[in-house]
């Protein structure tokens, strides 16, 4: 039996819920997202928000600050916190690791961001990483949120 134009509509709407449903819904498994993230790039003192790259599906920084390694992260998760629709996912300022979860506005997709640090011999160095779950392409809004968080830091 062939569908009718009106069941085919209904069934590609009722298909386009359940994905829109599931990029709501899916569950975030830290063990997937809280990974290390640093990187073997060299890093200076200077304002991390002009040290923001693009990397596969989405952005990263890596700096050296003049605060504390639990500093960095306090603020960090702060800043974080006060962000729309972001909430912490894992890690902790002990660990030197946090992992955040930030949704789209409107479909909820979910972007990553990771922060990591160390204390090294010229200062604290941060490495951040934001990434996208879904799709190819986050449109900048990655480094954009990664601009925002490290000019407020």
């Amino acid at each position: 039996m062939i569908l009718s134009w009106k069941a085919l509509v209904l069934l590609v709407i009722l298909a386009g819920v359940v994905v829109m449903a599931y990029i709501r819904l899916a569950p975030s498994d830290p063990e997937d997202w809280h990974i290390a993230v640093a990187t073997s790039d060299p890093v200076a003192f200077g304002p991390c928000a002009e040290r923001i790259v693009l990397a596969p599906k989405g952005a990263r920084a890596a700096c050296l600050l003049a605060l504390s390694p639990s500093e960095v992260l306090d603020r960090l998760e702060s800043i974080a916190l006060t962000s729309p629709r972001a909430q912490h996912l894992a890690g902790s300022v002990a660990e030197g690791r946090i992992t955040w979860t930030a949704r789209s506005f409107l479909l909820g997709f979910p972007d990553y961001i990771t922060a990591e640090t160390s204390q090294t011999q010229q200062g604290t160095r941060l490495d951040i990483f934001a990434r996208q779950r879904f799709g190819t392409s986050d449109l900048g809004v990655n480094a954009a949120r990664l601009k925002d968080w490290l000019s407020q830091l």
